[in-house]
């Protein structure tokens, strides 16, 4: 059987230059219809952002506690409304894309790689913020906006997908397929990818922070700047 070489990006730092979640808030703190449901949304995140500051709240906890938070400023929204709504969201992506990882992202779809997209970010967004090239992409794995009957469901708590979790989702997806994972790539800026990044031959370090610029240079990754 012939292996399948795949090709796994990340998304916030990587394929987009900048932060989601900072586009966000700011979306909704500007927004003519939902702006007014920001203050509460703002004092809800507080408490988790602090902690984590102070260093008595883990990062990941804080990060899956600020999205949550972020959904239930849309209670009673249907689906539909959901994704007009994150589709406004990504038409403001689109000038700070990284256009060498785009080519990258290009150049292996060319090449008849598996191409994936593996996010933290809500899917529906990721979904809308890569409308234009999304022939390109195979599969979008991100964190899922749980609904009931065709409504934001915000009693159900999100599975979100960062560090670990990020190659639990792609194991599972790649289950059927037979993969050559010495000749694959993975694209990531954080050293929160590493787990995705150690998974593959060819790991890439997009702008990487301090921390994963280590690892990168001392294990003689590629590196995009």
């Amino acid at each position: 059987m012939i292996q399948l070489k795949v090709a796994i990006f990340d998304f916030d730092g990587t394929l987009y230059r900048k932060e989601t979640f900072t586009l966000l808030m700011n979306h909704l703190k500007e927004h003519s219809v939902y702006g007014s449901r920001y203050k509460s949304f703002y004092r809800s995140i507080l408490a988790p952002y602090i902690g984590y500051k102070m260093r008595v709240y883990p990062e990941g906890k804080m990060k899956r506690e600020l999205m949550q938070r972020y959904l239930r400023a849309f209670s009673g929204l249907t689906k539909n409304e959901l994704e007009e709504y994150f589709a406004e969201v990504a038409k403001e992506m689109k000038e700070d894309f990284n256009k060498e990882v785009i080519s990258k992202l290009r150049n292996h779809a060319e090449k008849g790689d598996y191409v994936m997209i593996v996010s933290g970010a809500f899917t529906p967004l990721l979904q809308a913020a890569v409308k234009e090239f999304h022939t390109l992409v195979d599969k979008i794995i991100g964190t899922e906006v749980p609904l009931q009957n065709g409504l934001l469901d915000v009693h159900t708590n999100i599975d979100h997908v960062q560090a670990e979790r990020k190659t639990e989702q792609i194991y599972v997806c790649l289950k059927n397929k037979q993969i050559d994972w010495d000749n694959s790539y993975a694209y990531g800026d954080s050293y929160s990818d590493l787990p995705v990044l150690k998974i593959v031959g060819n790991p890439v370090a997009v702008c990487p922070d301090d921390k994963l610029k280590i690892v990168a240079n001392k294990n003689k990754w590629e590196i995009i700047y």
